[in-house]
């Protein structure tokens, strides 16, 4: 392996992105941030002061960088979804690596350009499926590629979205109108999860998608008699109401700040007034959760018949009280349920032996860090697979990920028109 560290720019200097930069201060040995490409040159200049390289590597967008010839290894791409492709392509013809945020498309077209374009420049390209780096999820995907489950019959997911982040990012955030964001619910939030159910079922490919969904919490029809426009400003409710933004922003002003208080970020310690002045400016964290444009659902199922016969489900709900991932594994030798927030789950085996007919083990696996610990294990493979080109267990190579995303592709046409089936095409890849 290269003694040197894998050179990198960021394209899109967002949250994602600096999570996943952020790497190179710890293991500067492993990786140097070289490059920023961002149409807000504030963030551009924090980003080169943070990591330390000259101004003249700063560009207003990822064509500007692209005009230069490539003078690093990889580029990290945390643009907003619908960027990612044409962002990404004309950087891949240079002969840049890329690390790029999920989900890598927003339609089954884009999924295809990329893709032959990774292949034709025979560049490496990893998508930011961190779900797959977490210990948890890794743990039980070692186990169920050993076989200690049997033969997988059935496969079930579920995402349950806090009442905060659902508000937060898919009704009054960047990921509540399909038209703007140009990505459904599913594939915004819940990618990550239908990519975990297609790395478990490896090699096996799904087959048929049915879907069903519907947005019906946060309608204007639904909003509290004598309710406002915004909550700060004309609400009579401000005080009582469970997704007020004074109760979720103004007296938690520590959740949420990359999104709520995006437009406060160039003041290092913003002061309560300063974010009550956000509010009065027109910060649309303040609108009315009733009264948005919001057209993404709330909640969605997603049935799947895979090519040997199991099944598997999907459940997205959104609005829970508490945020929680589960994941429930049956097969033939036994079967696997475990909640990811925790970190454990439990492995009962078929045992005719034993009193009680099977035999439970007890993991856990509870780690630390964003997506239990998946954000920094994701950047650390990313450096091996660009100086070495090995695939771990966890590598989301783009080719590991066309299934997850094809799957929700499909599930939102299903979805869109009432629940018909769809057949899955591998053969066009």
């Amino acid at each position: 392996m290269s003694e040197q560290p894998v050179t990198a720019v960021i394209v899109g200097c967002g949250h994602r992105a600096v999570i996943y930069a952020d790497y190179s201060l710890a293991h500067p040995d492993e990786l140097k941030i070289v490059g920023v490409a961002d149409p807000n040159r504030e963030r551009c200049l924090m980003a080169a002061k943070r990591y330390g390289f000259s101004e003249e590597n700063c560009f207003e967008s990822a064509e500007a960088l692209a005009a230069r010839p490539r003078f690093a290894d990889a580029v990290i791409n945390g643009t907003m979804d619908h960027q990612h492709v044409k962002t990404s392509i004309p950087l891949l013809r240079l002969g840049y690596d890329i690390l790029l945020e999920k989900p890598f498309a927003v339609n089954e077209a884009e999924m295809r350009a990329l893709d032959f374009a990774v292949k034709e420049s025979g560049r490496r390209v990893m998508i930011c499926h961190v779900l797959r780096y977490a210990g948890f999820y890794r743990e039980i995907r070692r186990r169920v590629a050993a076989g200690e489950l049997g033969d997988i019959i059935n496969i079930q997911l579920a995402e349950h979205v806090s009442f905060h982040h659902l508000s937060t990012s898919y009704v009054r955030g960047k990921w509540a109108n399909s038209e703007k964001c140009k990505t459904s619910m599913l594939l915004a939030k819940s990618c990550h999860d239908l990519d975990i159910m297609m790395w478990m079922m490896n090699p096996v490919k799904p087959k048929k998608v049915s879907s069903v969904g519907a947005r019906t919490q946060f309608r204007p029809e639904n909003a509290p008699e004598g309710a406002g426009t915004r909550c700060t400003k004309d609400c009579p409710l401000v005080d009582t109401c469970r997704y007020s933004s004074k109760r979720l922003y103004l007296e938690h002003p520590d959740n949420w700040t990359m999104y709520v208080w995006a437009d406060l970020e160039h003041i290092e310690h913003p002061t309560d007034e300063d974010r009550m002045n956000s509010f009065r400016n027109g910060n649309p964290y303040d609108r009315c959760i009733y009264k948005c444009d919001n057209d993404v659902v709330d909640h969605q199922s997603v049935l799947i018949e895979f090519e040997d016969g199991a099944t598997g489900t999907f459940n997205m709900i959104g609005g829970s009280a508490k945020s929680m991932r589960t994941i429930h594994i049956i097969g033939t030798k036994g079967e696997l349920y475990g909640e990811f927030e925790s970190g454990k789950f439990t492995v009962s085996k078929i045992a005719p032996d034993e009193p009680e007919l099977f035999a439970d083990e007890e993991v856990d696996l509870s780690e630390g860090g964003g997506h239990g610990g998946g954000d920094e294990a994701i950047v650390e493979d990313f450096v091996r697979y660009v100086r070495t080109g090995e695939q771990s267990i966890s590598c989301t190579a783009i080719d590991n990920s066309l299934a997850g995303h094809l799957t929700v592709f499909l599930a939102d046409d299903s979805r869109e028109h009432g629940g018909e089936v769809r057949e899955c095409r591998f053969d066009k890849y």
